[in-house]
């Protein structure tokens, strides 16, 4: 048994260091939640977004909803104290990143104009705007903010919901990495080191 336990942790771990190939998640802006209220005969989104641990967010540094669908107007869009809202049909193309994007959809771009720094690990606040559309869909998130260690700008990228039609098609596949992969490679470690573990028992 403890051979068969030995062959499946390999089997499982060479399986899973195959995620090495895909793009790493880098600190950064993040959306932790994403949620949906009526508003009118409309739909208000709202995101909770953090800044993770060892980044700051300097003045200029800035996060962007990609594809943000159904957009009622840029009057509707809103943010805490100390951001500024810019909306664009595509871009940015921060470095290392590559988001999905349709240029036939909104992009929506806040950027931090306050002088203080945001120290990660921290809550920025929510941002929402207001959509015709209440269906979930899948776009990508990206930011760029500074390392504490050295001060050098890094972007990262992951996937966040957006307002899009129940019934359009999924988006073509991109980099954003998926959360269970990375959570998988993280478990193959251990599992690779348990299994020579065992290995070294039998011999």
């Amino acid at each position: 048994m403890i051979q068969r336990l030995g062959k499946m942790l390999l089997v499982t771990a060479a399986l899973v260091g195959s995620a090495a190939l895909a793009p790493s998640v880098k600190a950064g802006m993040i959306p932790t939640t994403v949620s949906v209220t009526p508003d009118g005969s409309n739909f208000r989104w709202t995101y909770g977004v953090v800044v993770t641990t060892d980044v700051n967010v300097n003045k200029g540094d800035s996060f962007t909803i990609y594809d943000f669908g159904g957009l009622v107007g840029p009057e509707t869009i809103a943010m805490p104290v100390g951001w500024n809202v810019n909306q664009t049909g595509s871009g940015p193309d921060r470095v290392g990143t590559h988001p999905n994007d349709d240029p036939s959809l909104p992009n929506l771009t806040f950027t931090y104009t306050g002088d203080t720094p945001i120290v990660g690990q921290s809550g920025l606040g929510n941002f929402w705007a207001v959509s015709t559309l209440g269906d979930h869909a899948t776009s990508d998130f990206t930011s760029t903010a500074h390392r504490q260690v050295d001060g050098i700008a890094e972007s990262n990228i992951t996937s966040t919901d957006v307002p899009g039609r129940s019934d359009a098609p999924p988006p073509p596949p991109g980099n954003t990495p998926e959360p269970a992969t990375l959570a998988l490679f993280g478990l193959g470690l251990p599992m690779l080191g348990l299994a020579r573990m065992i290995r070294r028992r039998k011999a």
